[in-house]
């Protein structure tokens, strides 16, 4: 019996421990109002582009055409080497611009003069992006960079509070959604993840622990935004507090009608969904 004791007790602890780790945090009655207009919402995820790029990624062709078609938008951001916000996905401009280097390590000067898949369209700065957007609601994601994170936030924040209607933001980093529960706790704020085996660059624990949102006690993020995947248990336990959820990249192969049932906020490509499902 007390065996069975020990044991059930280390089974509460450990649940315990999992539910505080993985719960989300609770919104301010100005995410709240923000969150309302993402519910039911198909995003374009990098605007409306085409899979052949003729209309690129992250341009600002694919964020007009994304507006006029009353979607929602998500974006990429990251910072260039003098300090500008830029729209762009990548860690290397290779795939999207032919330069085999990093967007950190150019100035926006050096950035401002690459075409994007061979178009005409360029890399935008987030302010002109926000220009072409207009009053569409787009989802700001943040991409992780390094330890100067927080000048990467704040910059991001001035910009949307200036130029922005209704936005909010989301990161795979989550020191970046801890500085916005900080220093922004109004903005809604959203946890990125997808299961461990889809994380390139760092290493197994790292991918466990981000996989599995045993992060969310820093950043207690408003919304999980999970990859189109079968989810782990901890993801099923935070559903169980039932946060707002958004699912990314929802394609044509997928089961569309499933994942607008069981999410708030479908980020798409790649076809053309009615602009909400809910």
């Amino acid at each position: 019996m007390t065996l069975l004791l020990w044991i059930l007790g280390g089974v509460v602890l450990v649940t315990a421990i999992l539910i505080y780790c993985v719960a989300p945090g609770k919104m301010s009655p100005e995410a709240e109002k923000s969150a309302k207009h993402f519910f039911g919402l198909n995003c374009a995820h990098r605007g409306l582009h085409t899979k052949d790029q003729k209309i690129p990624e992250n341009s600002i062709a694919s964020f007009i055409a994304a507006r006029d078609a009353g979607y929602g938008i998500e974006l990429d951001i990251q910072i260039s080497k003098d300090g500008q916000v830029i729209v762009f996905h990548d860690d290397n401009l290779k795939r999207a611009c032919g330069v085999d280097t990093s967007a950190k390590d150019l100035s926006w000067s050096e950035l401002s003069e690459l075409s994007l898949f061979g178009t005409d369209e360029k890399i935008p700065l987030l302010a002109d992006a926000l220009d072409a957007i207009d009053d569409a609601p787009i989802v700001v994601e943040l991409k992780p960079i390094g330890s100067n994170y927080a000048e990467f936030c704040q910059k991001t924040l001035d910009i949307l509070r200036e130029k922005g209607k209704f936005w909010c933001i989301e990161s795979f980093d989550p020191r970046i959604c801890r500085w916005f529960r900080k220093n922004a706790p109004d903005v809604l704020r959203g946890q990125l993840s997808c299961p461990p085996s889809k994380f390139f660059l760092i290493s197994k624990f790292n991918a466990f622990i981000l996989g599995h949102l045993l992060t969310n006690f820093i950043s207690r993020p408003h919304y999980l935004a999970y990859r189109a995947n079968t989810h782990p248990i901890t993801i099923k336990l935070c559903r169980l507090f039932k946060p707002m959820t958004a699912v990314w990249t929802v394609r044509p192969e997928h089961d569309i009608e499933f994942f607008e049932k069981y999410n708030d906020i479908v980020i798409f490509e790649y076809y053309n969904p009615p602009a909400k499902f809910k």
